[in-house]
């Protein structure tokens, strides 16, 4: 166990009001070095790193290892940690490597493309829904919601009988809270034992689903055990319930509560795929800091003393906001040009699925504001209510009017 430093911050990172940033990240990152941190689990402090450049130098850099964190009780925001000891988001170089190049292969552009008529019919029943439902109606309930979840269970081959099940799970495992704790260790274990067993159905009887496509990646003769397999399927599930579904409905939100960048859309709407991408830099999706990484050896960091052992935690909601990187970010700048972010990962632990999340979002936003071309809140944008259970940041409900 490492001691706690005197001098370590105390970040509890449960900001949550609407989409403004946190006070408190936004402190760490006015300092010139890395600073010591204390989140609320773990029985470590861990440093946080928050510059655009000093973070891409921390994802990519071997001594620093994610690996490394399995069998520690490291610092985190959640009573049990998300990820799996076999998730691809705790493995290191040249493990991480194998099972991405043979999971990627379901997640190309061209997989996208093929997938997107898919995800087109599902938002459009949806939209058809909310359009017989009748104005006022909640776009988190109708849209945001439900399109990455069914996209995500569709995809996977998940029946839909056992689509509530999955979710409900999903979200148990995702709940913040000491109180939690049992509950989230019960809804891990039920999420990997249900995919393992779909596993082992599709290795007997594949389909057109996910999990039949990536149990057929071949890399030479090698392939994804089962065990790969059903723990990758259960990150697509918790992805399928975390990005695409906060972003939809908080990217709504924002088209919503400033109507300027609705009417860029509906006017260009060829803009939409930047548009979106300087969205998803903005927005603060999560609370504070995700999986950390240990320091395999000592090193200097942005003129900070790593020791050996020492936790490293990075912020990718302060890399998307570093003003060197991007001129005036706290400003949403639809003609800014064009640089990559963060908001899916970087280096060997970036998102494998962003071609699919992408499609997503194009589509539900897409979709939804040529439906409803006179969109509105319902509501006075101060009486939007926003989640504090989680560590997402998205809106529990969007009543809207049209």
């Amino acid at each position: 166990m490492v001691p706690s430093d005197k001098r370590a911050v105390e970040c509890p990172f449960d900001f949550s009001e609407a989409l403004e940033f946190d006070p408190a990240l936004a402190d760490l990152m006015r300092r010139d070095t890395p600073a010591r941190i204390r989140l609320p689990y773990g029985d470590a402090d861990a440093w946080i790193v928050t510059g655009f450049d000093a973070v891409k130098r921390v994802t990519t850099d071997p001594r620093l290892s994610r690996a490394g964190i399995i069998a520690h009780d490291y610092p985190r925001l959640t009573p049990e940690p998300i990820v799996s000891p076999e998730s691809i988001n705790v493995m290191d170089p040249p493990h991480s490597s194998r099972v991405r190049q043979l999971a990627s292969q379901a997640f190309t552009q061209q997989r996208a493309d093929e997938m997107r008529p898919r995800i087109v019919r599902l938002a459009d029943s949806l939209l058809d829904e909310m359009e017989e439902y009748g104005p006022p109606a909640d776009v988190v309930e109708m849209l945001a919601d439900t399109l990455p979840q069914h996209t995500v269970m569709d995809l996977l081959g998940v029946p839909r009988e056992d689509w509530a099940r999955m979710q409900d799970a999903v979200r148990r495992l995702l709940v913040v809270g000491a109180g939690t704790k049992e509950a989230a260790v019960a809804a891990k274990a039920e999420l990997t034992s249900y995919f393992g067993e779909l596993v082992q159905q599709r290795r007997k009887s594949p389909g057109e689903d996910l999990i039949s496509l990536m149990a057929e990646a071949r890399d030479g003769e090698d392939c994804l055990s089962d065990r790969e397999l059903a723990v990758t399927a259960l990150t697509l599930a918790l992805s399928g319930q975390d990005t695409a579904t906060c972003q939809i409905g908080n990217i709504v939100y924002l088209l919503l509560t400033r109507p300027e960048l609705a009417d860029h859309l509906r006017r260009r709407p060829e803009d939409l795929t930047d548009v979106l991408n300087e969205m998803l830099r903005y927005i603060p999706f999560r609370n504070g800091v995700g999986i950390p990484r240990l320091a395999l050896e000592d090193l200097e960091l942005c003129g900070a003393q790593i020791r050996a052992g020492d936790f490293v935690h990075v912020s990718y909601l302060a890399a998307n906001r570093d003003p060197e990187r991007y001129p005036h970010p706290d400003v949403i700048d639809i003609h800014r040009p064009s640089r990559p972010h963060m908001t899916f990962g970087w280096g060997g632990h970036r998102c494998i699925a962003v071609p699919l999340a992408m499609a997503e979002l194009e589509v539900a936003i897409g979709r939804l504001l040529e439906r409803f071309p006179g969109l509105r809140l319902a509501v006075p944008p101060e009486k939007v209510r926003w989640d504090t259970e989680t560590i997402r940041r998205f809106p529990l409900e969007l009543p809207v009017t049209w």
